[in-house]
């Protein structure tokens, strides 16, 4: 089986040493090609205003000087096209991909990206708590509990343009109470929060960020790490609304 690994966080990421070594347990075959550079919340946002470099770090290994989805495209289309993928591998990230959240990820739309290309692909993300850590992220339960859930994943027959996203909880490998497949939640509260500042030549900028949110709908992926379990949840990019089109073709159709 040849592996795709990527990410958002970067070729130099240590979640993305924690997916290798996850990966290496399937596979002898592993291609690696991410951003240069940190790109969380990149979205599904993709280069065309200016040109990619590529650099190789080693054999099967390189970084690309854009986004997750670009990384994605550049391995798929040129650095592998000789013999695609048979699997791809977003993560590990750092910090959770939960409810609405996947829609601004670049781990996740990395996947997507994959999975577009008629690629089987996941997503996987570390959820940690923001208290005293900094950077020191234990990805103690994706170490743990990477392979068997990838495993398990692959047991079953994927589904067209189609990816999964897994998110493993902010526990103690031994803590953790198993897997639970849920529904995308949704966070019900707005966590959006604008920072505002001054630089040294006295003008102002302004920083986004995402507030933590307690709120977790019942059979929600939000509801699944908070009681303690791994989410596994489907996703795909058909975003048409079903319920609405019968509707507005018997408002809209002359």
């Amino acid at each position: 089986m040849r592996i795709l690994l990527t990410n958002d966080d970067g070729v130099h990421a240590p979640g993305l040493e924690v997916l290798e070594r996850i990966a290496r347990t399937l596979s002898d075959d592993i291609w690696i090609v991410a951003p240069m550079e940190e790109q969380s919340g990149a979205g599904h946002s993709l280069t065309l205003s200016r040109p990619l470099r590529v650099r190789k770090h080693g054999e099967k290994h390189y970084s690309v000087s854009g986004t997750p989805t670009d990384a994605v495209m550049m391995a798929i289309g040129h650095l592998m096209k000789d013999q695609r993928p048979d699997l791809v591998l977003s993560g590990v990230n750092r910090g959770a991909n939960l409810g609405e959240d996947v829609t601004y990820s670049g781990t996740v739309s990395a996947a997507m990206e994959g999975a577009i290309s008629g690629v089987r692909s996941i997503a996987l993300s570390q959820v940690y708590s923001r208290e005293g850590l900094g950077d020191a992220i234990p990805f103690e339960a994706a170490e743990a509990w990477g392979e068997r859930v990838v495993r398990a994943l692959l047991a079953h027959p994927g589904r067209a343009r189609t990816l999964v996203n897994v998110n493993f909880p902010a526990l103690p490998a031994d803590a953790i109470r198993g897997i639970k497949v849920a529904r995308q939640g949704f966070h019900q509260v707005d966590r959006t929060r604008i920072v505002r500042g001054t630089d040294p030549r006295g003008y102002d900028y302004f920083w986004f960020g995402l507030d933590h949110s307690d709120s977790a709908p019942e059979d929600s992926d939000l509801a699944a790490v908070a009681e303690g379990y791994i989410s596994v949840t489907p996703l795909h990019f058909d975003l048409t609304h079903d319920a609405s089109l019968a509707a507005l073709r018997e408002g809209l159709t002359p």
